[in-house]
């Protein structure tokens, strides 16, 4: 990783500020960056309950000159295949220009006295390219209501390689905000017509 770029210097930061194994995830994401700029970066932990058990995940988006990069960390608890806790550490290297869309929805609270630059209570950040389609059918029907016929099936296909749900009541509004710019930089990247 470039290490004299502010904003690598600020992707770290926000990963030792996490806390979440902050070594490892550090080491993973710096691999995948490389030797290339960081432009915009993403933390985001989350905290989940599975049975008895409270397990923890942290989720690292980055945006370099010609990719962008997903990690993702998992910890584990002890189980049949280990005798110890572990964690699972994946990264993802996408270029740019496979990035089919980039979906912000932001809620707000007291939408008839919004006024521009407010924060928004939540974001919600779905990022596809293609690795990773939902497709939704139901019988297709027509206006008839004593039709009968079989009209086969209609539905839609939507990329959902990746959402991420950033609040200001479980997350802050600073990783409000960062996950605002994270996803302006990410759309500007895209519309990019040299990718």
């Amino acid at each position: 990783m470039a290490k004299t770029s502010t904003t690598t210097q600020g992707l770290r930061a926000a990963i030792e500020r996490s806390g979440y194994y902050p070594a490892l995830v550090a080491e993973a994401v710096e691999a995948a960056v490389g030797g290339e700029a960081v432009k915009s970066y993403l933390v985001h932990q989350e905290t989940t309950f599975d049975a008895n058990e409270v397990r923890r995940h942290v989720t690292v988006l980055v945006l370099t000159g010609s990719r962008f990069i997903v990690s993702h960390t998992d910890e584990q608890a002890a189980d049949s295949t280990s005798p110890t806790p572990y964690a699972t550490t994946s990264t993802e290297s996408v270029k740019i220009g496979r990035i089919s869309s980039v979906v912000l929805s932001r809620v707000v609270a007291n939408p008839e006295s919004y006024a521009p630059g407010t924060l928004p209570r939540e974001v919600v950040l779905t990022i596809g390219w293609g690795a990773v389609a939902r497709i939704d059918l139901e019988p297709a029907a027509c206006g008839d209501p004593n039709c009968e016929a079989d009209h086969g099936y209609t539905g839609s296909s939507t990329a959902d390689d990746l959402s991420l749900r950033v609040s200001e009541a479980g997350d802050g509004p600073e990783t409000v905000r960062q996950a605002l710019a994270f996803a302006q930089s990410l759309s500007e990247a895209t519309a990019d017509p040299a990718r």
